[in-house]
């Protein structure tokens, strides 16, 4: 037996608080009763049987805290401790950095229709936490990943790797709002802070910061200043969370909901920079899997200008707009500029973060890539999106144990990876050959996406099933909103069509291909890469091809 493991599990299951706690009362009852009982000249034997029942019943409350758990849902069962895969770029905790994840708030109004309210009051008491010296705050998309899930805190602490979980309510009922927030050490379970604040909606904005200042003396640390309001009208306000809450949506309709709502949120205050930064970020979203490029990268460029012309300390501004500078214009030195500004603003942030990540892999920049990848799982473990992506960038770069890491992560996370495109595994999978499991995880993703990717059609390709390939390429061009060159040359090359596979790219480029610029990394383009066309078109879109080629060389 592991006795390491062994009390580790006495801990999980809670069970030295439960023998504390019992013995501690006990040895109370007993006072009590030793104390109490002659004067009412009650037996002895009545004293002694109390005291035998104390001491026998100190085994059965440890086997009971050993199978069960006094939860905020009841008592329950206790799970047995499960082995997950745990990606190697997770570091652990600095000993001497505090840290926090804040849950989405549940929504306890009468027609529970504020759901948004309660997740968009969390992200903002996550952003204004975020901006405290000395505190590491889990990212939004692995913090709400919990969300209607029944998972214990130490759990949800655990995975997020953080010694502090904020969780609350919110209530609203016409313009009045009752919020419950609650600080719990996820250590010992214990709640160290609660306050229940009643309001009109005019006072949300004092409200959050005096949740933030609360939460900041409680665990000993400096707010240097209060955070300035996101906008003077609270009709504004409340149209901006419910925007923001379809914005983090993946489908087409929701993302169309959330331009509305922010749209109507301009219409109540004009200079509502985060608005503007919402529609931008709603575009982006939109480009290339249900608008084409031309038609939605101009819209988000003119949002993220004009929500950093009302605010130059919007940093998603900065990286939507550094996005529309590698992908409509190719220049890469102005994204390299907007993409480092994001960071400066806000450098524990997952978008900033993630695309600069993205940004040097494509230019071949592998230790700069590497190292923004591993501050993007570090702030987002438990985001499905982060750890596909991770998956997807040590592939290209030959990391194969790193990548089925991450792959597999991104799966425990969602296994029917709905909404979310394809799974990186899948074409890790394809990479090492491993054709059987590469097109059962592209089948489960077709069966919850409703379409076949291009993914599938470049497995058949690659096992030389030519006619299984071009029939699921066809069908793939047909669920998209528009016929997206680049993704399409990924089957013709590997199908050894080089000429038709230099043309997509020629009309990808055309296209304005958000992805255009992968293709240099791509093991899938290897075949071409001795090809002048090929090296051509990288250069015309602003890349070095040598610099690119030796980076991914070795894979």
């Amino acid at each position: 037996m592991n006795l390491k493991k062994f009390f580790a599990e006495l801990k999980r299951r809670k069970v030295y608080t439960v023998a504390v706690t019992y013995a501690v009362v006990g040895w109370l009852l007993i006072q009590v009763v030793t104390q109490v009982f002659p004067p009412f000249e009650i037996p002895n034997w009545a004293e002694r049987l109390v005291i035998v029942a104390i001491v026998l019943g100190f085994p059965v409350a440890l086997v009971f805290a050993w199978i069960y758990d006094f939860t905020r849902h009841g008592i329950v069962r206790t799970e047995d401790a499960q082995p997950e895969a745990k990606l190697d770029i997770i570091e652990p905790a600095n000993s001497t950095e505090k840290s926090i994840a804040v849950l989405p708030f549940s929504d306890l109004s009468p027609q529970r229709d504020h759901a948004y309210f309660g997740e968009g009051i969390a992200e903002e008491l996550l952003g204004a936490l975020a901006k405290v010296d000395g505190l590491r705050v889990a990212a939004r998309r692995s913090s709400f990943w919990f969300k209607d899930r029944e998972t214990e805190l130490a759990e949800i602490a655990a995975k997020l790797n953080v010694d502090h979980v904020l969780e609350g309510s919110v209530r609203r009922d016409g313009n009045r709002v009752r919020v419950t927030a609650e600080l719990i050490d996820a250590c010992d379970g214990f709640t160290i802070w609660s306050e229940t604040y009643e309001r009109e909606m005019h006072g949300i904005f004092a409200l959050q910061d005096e949740i933030t200042r609360s939460i900041v003396d409680t665990l000993k640390l400096k707010l240097a200043i209060s955070p300035p309001r996101p906008s003077r009208s609270t009709a504004a306000y409340d149209a901006y969370l419910e925007g923001l809450f379809y914005s983090d949506k993946s489908t087409e309709p929701e993302l169309r909901k959330s331009l509305e709502f922010f749209q109507r949120a301009l219409e109540q205050d004009p200079k509502f920079s985060r608005a503007w930064t919402g529609i931008a970020k709603a575009w982006l979203w939109l480009a290339d899997a249900f608008v084409p490029p031309l038609e939605a990268y101009p819209k988000v460029r003119d949002a993220a200008v004009h929500a950093l012309q009302l605010n130059d300390q919007e940093a998603e501004a900065h990286v939507y707009l550094a996005e529309t500078k590698r992908i409509l214009d190719w220049d890469l030195d102005g994204a390299e500029a907007e993409f480092n500004r994001a960071v400066e603003i806000e450098p524990n942030s997952t978008p900033s973060n993630y695309f600069i990540a993205a940004f040097y892999a494509v230019r071949g920049d592998r230790d700069k890539a590497l190292t923004y990848l591993q501050r993007t799982s570090k702030i987002d473990p438990a985001s499905l999106w982060v750890n596909n992506f991770a998956c997807e960038l040590y592939r290209y770069f030959g990391l194969y144990d790193e990548a089925i890491a991450a792959g597999e992560r991104a799966l425990q996370l969602d296994p029917t990876f709905a909404h979310y495109g394809e799974p990186a595994l899948a074409a890790l999978y394809r990479e090492m050959r491993r054709f059987d499991e590469a097109i059962a995880l592209y089948e489960k993703t077709r069966e919850f996406n409703g379409r076949p990717g291009f993914g599938l059609a470049i497995t058949y390709a690659r096992m030389n099933r030519r006619e299984e390939a071009l029939n699921t390429l066809n069908a793939a061009i047909a669920g998209w909103g528009y016929r997206p060159g680049d993704a399409i040359a990924h089957v013709h090359v590997t199908l050894g069509a080089h000429d038709e596979a230099i043309r997509d790219l020629e009309r990808a480029c055309e296209q304005r291909s958000s992805s255009l610029h992968g293709v240099g990394i791509a093991p899938e383009f290897v075949p071409l890469r001795s090809d002048k066309r090929f090296s051509s078109i990288l250069q015309r879109i602003g890349l070095e091809p040598e610099k690119i080629f030796a980076a991914t060389r070795a894979s």
